[in-house]
């Protein structure tokens, strides 16, 4: 508060002391300036004066007038006028403006009268009011003259009167550093500026007005300096003296905020310190930290518990949790790594021990562990105990596989009055033929063996179309293991055909395979990689959803199911399955791929759900539609060609769907 008080007290003082040495100079630069306009205008008095001795009108004061008004600037007109005040002879000045070329002298003779009566009362010079001469262009000046009486043997013979302009005369006595820091100008009693000189503007701040005593009228300047107030800093002393007293004021102002920082960051430091130690105590997640050498030096209690083992046990040179089997790998994993062989690894799965000598897996991120001064001291590991999400993992799967057996069964089971009819037709063929057989044998004339083999024949066949009927739901319900083949587009419809005709006959659908052949620019029909009894079961199941679209808003003429394959990307071909039913709701289609949602009586709702997540275990997009025409419904999935991966990101599916679209 002292260093405050003390400086804003010097910084007052300054500014008041600055104030008024500024205003000291402008009152001794307007004295100046009034004393030089003072003795240049009783020159020029002397010198009309002297012209007056010429005794004009004689023919010789022209020249002597016509030099003075060549060499004197601010002299504009010299006028003879007789006792009556009646304009005998007049000289103008050779430089522009010329005066009372726009407005007649003796409208403008008032004050010049005035003055001249003056100056015959007194027998001295005598300067007028000023006066406004009115120029070209809608300018002026003002004026001032001079009247000096002229008298010969002792009696009045006329007037020499002299016409100045006031910004000349008051330029003519400017010193040339002066005009450049003030401004000047004739005033007025009320403060109305008459003429004014100097290259700035004044900015009212320091003002000084002096009486310019002239014989008969005088004259009022005022001197306006440029300059404005002091500014907080005016002169060189202050600002050290300032500067010193900001230094000192700060740094009483750095110690105390460093005593409030040091002593705000102990606190924060033993609150994060305890903070971090909870934080480490309660994670469930692994925490180690080894040396150089692979020694640890830290565990949290998480970790302790996954392995079993006590902090001091765990100090061993060798971890007591790797397992035996592993340990010469672990041991060279170690060398190379200490080496810098071996970069630090992100997220990957090893294998532990338990101290009861149980083996699980765990998922460990490791980073270089670097001090304060930027070396490296060892390494900080996260380890992550997988054991439970392998358990989900395999539970997730069994239950998949279940379910997806569920709906191959209730698909066949759907399909079982179709697959009655289906064995019907061949069933009564062969029954057919074998009755006839029967016929030729017992007929008198006996059969001939050609008949015969011509009717077993036919037998064979309709036996051998029943068999192809069961094989194919035999083949589609019977459980396998995941096993991904390449193979044609081609193969996977002939797969399914059978099956998706039982139920296109019965209904009257028209299927159409939409596939590339030899015969077109494709050498051959896309090719995939895909688990091919999963694909069936989706492709079926897309194929059946169609068919029943169509039973019963569609016309039986234009009931057509189309199987469509294109390779849409070099690593992603896009099956298609359209119909030409009534298409999705929209309400439906929020809802069509959630589990157990269904639009069937007798569904179950998985059907979609499951083929979702058969073809986004391929690393392909199930997706649906309008029809190509605008009717209908199309649903689309991806599947990997030949040499990409079985399965990949969902963004690489949605690029293949979207490449098909």
């Amino acid at each position: 508060m002292l260093l405050l008080v003390a400086q804003t007290l010097l910084v007052a003082l300054t500014i008041s002391y600055e104030s008024n040495r500024a205003q000291e100079e402008t009152e001794a630069v307007a004295g100046e300036v009034t004393a030089q306009i003072r003795h240049d205008l009783t020159g020029l008095m002397q010198t009309l004066q002297a012209l007056a001795w010429a005794n004009p009108p004689q023919p010789g004061w022209r020249p002597g007038a016509q030099a003075l008004l060549r060499t004197k600037h601010e002299l504009k007109r010299v006028e003879w006028r007789d006792p009556s005040m009646a304009v005998i002879d007049a000289v103008d000045t050779p430089l522009p403006p010329t005066l009372f070329s726009q407005m007649p002298r003796h409208e403008l003779g008032l004050d010049t009268e005035l003055a001249c009566a003056a100056a015959r009362r007194a027998m001295a010079p005598t300067f007028s009011r000023s006066f406004f001469v009115p120029l070209p262009g809608g300018q002026g000046l003002e004026v001032v003259d001079l009247c000096v009486p002229v008298s010969q043997a002792g009696r009045e013979s006329g007037f020499l009167v002299g016409s100045f302009a006031l910004a000349q005369v008051l330029q003519a006595s400017l010193p040339t550093r002066e005009s450049r820091r003030h401004e000047f100008s004739f005033v007025e009693g009320d403060g109305t500026r008459l003429a004014r000189a100097g290259t700035p503007r004044g900015a009212g701040v320091y003002v000084a007005e002096r009486v310019v005593d002239l014989p008969g009228a005088p004259l009022l300047l005022r001197a306006d300096a440029a300059a404005g107030r002091p500014s907080l800093i005016p002169n060189l002393a202050t600002a050290l003296v300032i500067g010193m007293s900001i230094a000192l004021f700060g740094v009483v102002l750095l110690l105390a905020r460093d005593v409030r920082r040091r002593a705000q960051a102990e606190r924060a430091l033993a609150e994060a310190l305890a903070f971090r130690s909870a934080m480490e105590d309660s994670l469930s997640t692994g925490l180690r930290a080894r040396d150089l050498a692979g020694a640890i030096t830290y565990v949290n209690p998480a970790f302790c518990a996954m392995v079993g083992f006590t902090r001091e046990e765990l100090r061993a040179q060798q971890p007591p949790y790797w397992p035996p089997e592993h340990t010469p790998e672990y041991q060279r994993r170690q060398r190379l790594r200490q080496q810098g062989a071996e970069a630090a690894h992100e997220g990957f799965e090893t294998e532990f021990m338990r101290k009861n000598g149980e083996r699980f897996p765990v998922m460990i991120y490791e980073a270089p562990l670097v001090d304060s001064q930027g070396r490296h001291t060892g390494w900080m590991s996260a380890v992550l105990d997988l054991s439970a999400q392998r358990r989900v993992e395999e539970i997730s799967r069994q239950q998949q596989d279940r379910l997806q057996a569920t709906a191959r069964l209730a698909t066949v089971g759907e399909m079982a009055s179709l697959l009655s009819h289906e064995l019907n037709q061949p069933l009564s063929a062969i029954a057919s033929y074998a009755s006839g057989s029967l016929n030729l044998l017992a007929a008198p004339e006996g059969a001939t063996p050609g008949e015969l083999r011509q009717a077993l024949q036919r037998i064979n066949e309709q036996a051998e179309r029943a068999g192809r009927v069961i094989k194919s739901v035999h083949d589609f319900v019977r459980r396998r293991e995941r096993l991904h083949e390449t193979l044609g587009v081609n193969v996977l419809f002939d797969e399914v055909l059978p099956l998706v005709r039982m139920q296109a006959r019965k209904s009257g659908t028209r299927i159409e395979l939409d596939v590339p052949t030899a015969g077109t620019p494709v050498p051959r029909p896309p090719r995939v990689r895909c688990d091919r009894t999963m694909v069936e079961q989706v492709l079926l199941n897309l194929a059946r959803n169609a068919v029943q679209a169509m039973e019963t808003v569609t016309e039986p003429a234009e009931r057509v199911l189309t199987l469509r394959a294109r390779q849409t990307h070099p690593r992603w071909v896009t099956i298609s399955v359209i119909d030409a039913g009534p298409g999705i709701a929209p309400d439906v289609a929020a809802r069509l791929f959630t589990p157990f949602f269904t639009t069937k009586p007798e569904g179950m709702g998985l059907g979609l759900s499951l083929c979702r997540t058969v073809i986004e275990q391929h690393g392909g997009a199930l997706d649906f539609g309008p029809g190509p025409l605008g009717r209908g419904a199309e649903f689309r999935f991806t599947l990997p060609s030949p040499g990409a991966p079985d399965a990949g990101a969902a963004e690489a599916g949605d690029a293949a769907l979207a490449a098909a679209r």
